[in-house]
């Protein structure tokens, strides 16, 4: 017997549709990439949403086409989101960051018929276009008076495309498992792989991410994503506040400390999420010019783990709460939160301090468990460390257009991170599997020791990758970038580990540099710091 509910499917444009009904006259607020700032409502957006339906239909744009975007955090992007997968298309986010023959790839191995881009890429589209036969044709982000004097074929202005189109348009319903927004990521070896939502799993997500224990967003919050919009769709926050009726602000391009922290005041922000480098500048400028925050209650950290000394300074000098968020471009990409239970406000603080680094508990619907190396499940003891598998129903089955990929195997799709669970279900990565250190037989983890470097006053970033060792395989070689006008030396920074850590764990040595490598996601770069430093030796070795 099956219950008597409606069966209503969930769509994406549903999300749009109820902020414009019930949150009309809630801002949202756009910092250009031309400069200036944009102010409008969701009563706005649903409305432009749909006129930008009504010209995707006139250019021919049908079920199922790739329509590519080029483009940063603003409203005109939000627009696109809800509009591609409203009527049925599929957004593909395509990040700038990369190199141009990777994005090329990209949009030819999407089949992007149109791609949307901001202004400061128009000389990228420009080098673009003659790589891309499959495109039909580019819109400019801007109004009529700001068009690119590049070369760029079949070029159309965005503002101009609008106003052509009446808003006079319902949105369908269609199956919810229908794709929606398709991202592609450079964390597996290869080329870019593609991964294609639904409507059911970005509907589904949005709900997830929402929650108390998750970021908790609300009608009372005013949200700045300072994740980009092409990086798993923004962490899924455009769907989510417009899910909830939080006020949301847009960044742009502008996400360094000076314009990050005007945002912040200026427009009341009470959370945002990133990439740890970001909070690291924002946390330099608010202690260089002694500034306060006034309304920012927390800041979600995902991307890459967040050095404990980070997290004690935003809340012990600033009141914010720093939450440890994990997941990836494959889980849409919210899987864990680090959300606190009862039981732990009773802890001393140094406990509930070691819980806080942890990556947090899973949001209902995805499950995780840690593996051996021959598959066999480990126990959620808190010591036992293993590979990191994850299912659920915003969780891949698959690339697209691969098959047989071996990340995916009996229903788990295999992360690529080591781990550890505890019994109340709080998660650490360990480290990646590639990056872990294997040194005489045992296993190092780089994250640890790079939370311990960037404790020491003087250290501003710190990396640790195993280099060969005639004795041991592999030895931790800690690379440090100073920040300015500090000075510490090798040995007071090894002996800055004494008491930290298992003595067998310390650096053999420490490199200088004056930068770090990071991937277009912001995330420190192992891989080119590996070949940056692939002729390094150990002494004696």
């Amino acid at each position: 017997m099956q219950g008597l509910m409606m069966n209503r499917p969930l769509m994406i444009s549903g999300l749009l549709q109820h902020a414009g009904q019930n949150h009309g006259d809630t801002e949202i607020v756009s910092r250009l990439p031309v400069g200036g700032t944009h102010r409008y409502t969701y009563g706005d957006a649903h409305r432009r949403s749909r006129q930008l339906a009504r010209v995707l239909l006139s250019l021919g744009v049908g079920p199922g086409d790739r329509i590519g975007t080029l483009a940063w955090n603003t409203h005109r992007h939000f627009e696109i989101y809800y509009a591609v997968s409203g009527m049925a298309a599929i957004c593909h986010t395509i990040n700038p960051r990369l190199f141009p023959e990777q994005i090329a790839y990209i949009a030819n191995h999407a089949e992007d018929r149109f791609v949307f881009f901001d202004l400061n890429f128009a000389s990228l589209i420009e080098a673009l276009a003659p790589q891309c036969p499959g495109v039909e044709g580019w819109v400019a982000l801007c109004s009529p008076d700001q068009m690119p004097g590049a070369a760029i074929p079949n070029l159309h202005c965005y503002e101009d495309l609008l106003a052509a189109q009446s808003d006079d348009y319902e949105w369908p319903q269609f199956d919810e498992n229908t794709a929606s927004s398709l991202c592609y990521t450079s964390g597996t070896t290869g080329n870019p792989k593609g991964v294609l939502y639904s409507h059911r799993s970005t509907v589904l997500h949005a709900y997830g991410s929402s929650l108390p224990d998750s970021l908790g967003a609300s009608a009372c919050d005013c949200i700045l994503p300072a994740v980009p919009m092409f990086h798993v769709n923004a962490w899924g926050l455009p769907y989510a506040c417009a899910l909830t009726g939080a006020k949301l602000v847009m960044p742009g391009p502008h996400l360094d400390g000076a314009s990050l922290y005007s945002l912040f005041e200026e427009e009341g922000v009470t959370m945002s999420a990133g990439v740890p480098t970001i909070w690291l500048g924002l946390l330099q400028h608010l202690q260089g010019n002694k500034l306060t925050l006034s309304t920012v209650k927390r800041l979600v950290i995902g991307g890459s783990a967040a050095p404990p000394a980070m997290i004690r300074a935003f809340d012990e000098q600033f009141g914010v709460a720093v939450i440890h968020a994990w997941g990836m471009t494959e889980m849409s990409p919210l899987g864990t939160l680090n959300a606190g239970k009862n039981k732990h406000h009773t802890l001393p603080a140094e406990e509930r301090d070691r819980i806080r680094l942890k990556q947090g508990r899973s949001i209902f619907g995805v499950e995780l468990k840690i593996v051996d190396g021959d598959g066999n499940a480990l126990p959620h003891d808190g010591e036992a460390f293993g590979d990191l598998l994850v299912r659920g129903p915003w969780v891949t089955s698959g690339y697209y257009k691969a098959e047989g990929d071996d990340a995916f195997r009996d229903g788990w799709f295999r992360t690529g991170d080591v781990a550890t669970i505890d019994p109340d279900g709080f998660m650490q990565i360990t480290d990646r599997s590639k990056d872990v250190i294997k040194s005489g037989g045992e296993w190092i983890s780089s994250i640890d020791l790079e939370n311990i470097a960037v404790a020491h006053p003087a250290v501003g970033e710190a990396a640790v990758i195993g280099a060969a060792h005639p004795k041991w395989d592999e030895r931790p070689l800690l690379v440090v970038v100073r920040k300015a006008g500090q000075d510490v030396s090798r040995d007071e920074l090894l002996a800055f580990y004494e008491g930290k850590v298992a003595k067998w764990w310390i650096p053999d040595d420490v490199i200088f540099v004056d930068d770090l490598p990071h991937t277009a996601t912001g995330k420190l770069s192992k891989l080119q710091l590996r070949e940056r430093l692939r002729d390094y030796r150990f002494s004696g070795a």
